[in-house]
């Protein structure tokens, strides 16, 4: 008896002195290194193309990442060098080319940063993208599928002619009634063309859910779906982004290694690339 009592009160010694030897550790969530990040692309069609320069930001930092300011920034495609402006200088961090540049299929455009405060070390930055041709879309068409989900859904098809001999990579994006739906790089589709190299393409390239506001379809709306040529490293950025949850634009640091573009450990991509459209009214 004595024997089990004093068993007894080693075991809650014991049990005191584990839990009142406890320490409160504090964790550094916050981010000590700082990058520059990157967001934007130019095309093949003639519009205002937006580039927008961002920085990394701690842990629990509850804003908008910070912008990037009164930075030089310059496009070349080997011949010919844009310069691109801050809409508003030294406040917005959106550098914009001219309302009248457009790409050129076969060109590798070249963006160039040189920043007024160094981030991570470098004072300057660039990223170059080729702008690769894309297939012909002949038409579109959308398609309602009753059995899908609780209210239904739309199967939105492509039909175009593949060129063979080579490993192509497009990407789709979707309006309705000139509105863009795939207003995110989550919300985009992209593929290869390693099943249908070389054939004529006329299968399913997107699915709206009839059950959402901002996807559903009526008869009389104008659809538009646009084709894209992309490069193969473009491709598996948007596949890392959408596989991860990572939004763009950036707010904090990656919480997986996406493999951006951009040189000297700067992060986010810039992209070129080439658009063909097709439109058809809702039956």
């Amino acid at each position: 008896m004595k024997s089990t009592l004093k068993a007894i009160i080693s075991y809650l010694f014991f049990l005191v002195v584990t839990v009142s030897c406890t320490e409160k550790i504090t964790i550094n969530t916050g981010e000590t290194y700082v990058r520059f990040v990157v967001d934007g692309h130019v095309a093949t069609d003639t519009a205002a193309y937006e580039i927008t320069l961002t920085k990394t930001a701690d842990y629990f930092y509850n804003a908008p990442s910070p912008k990037v300011v009164n930075a030089k920034v310059m496009l070349s495609d080997g011949d010919t060098n844009y310069t691109l402006h801050e809409t508003e200088p030294g406040n917005s961090g959106i550098y914009t080319t001219s309302p009248s540049f457009y790409g050129k299929i076969g060109k590798t455009y070249t963006l160039s940063v040189q920043l007024a405060d160094p981030i991570g070390g470098s004072g300057s930055y660039s990223v170059s993208c080729a702008l690769v041709h894309v297939a012909h879309l002949d038409s579109t068409k959308a398609v309602f599928h009753s059995e899908f989900g609780k209210n239904g859904a739309w199967e939105i098809l492509a039909y175009a002619q593949d060129p063979a001999n080579e490993v192509n990579y497009y990407m789709f994006n979707f309006y309705r009634n000139g509105v863009l739906i795939t207003d995110s790089i989550h919300k985009v589709r992209v593929s290869d063309d390693k099943l249908i190299n070389g054939s004529y393409f006329n299968g399913s390239v997107l699915y709206l859910n009839n059950s959402r506001d901002d996807e559903k379809l009526v008869p009389g709306d104008r659809i538009t779906l646009v084709m894209s040529g992309i490069t193969k490293e473009y491709f598996d950025f948007v596949q890392q982004v959408q596989e991860s949850g990572f939004n763009i634009p950036f707010f904090t640091g990656p919480p997986a290694n996406i493999v951006g573009n951009i040189n000297n450990s700067g992060i986010g991509f810039f992209a070129a690339y080439s658009n063909s459209y097709a439109s058809a009214i809702v039956k």
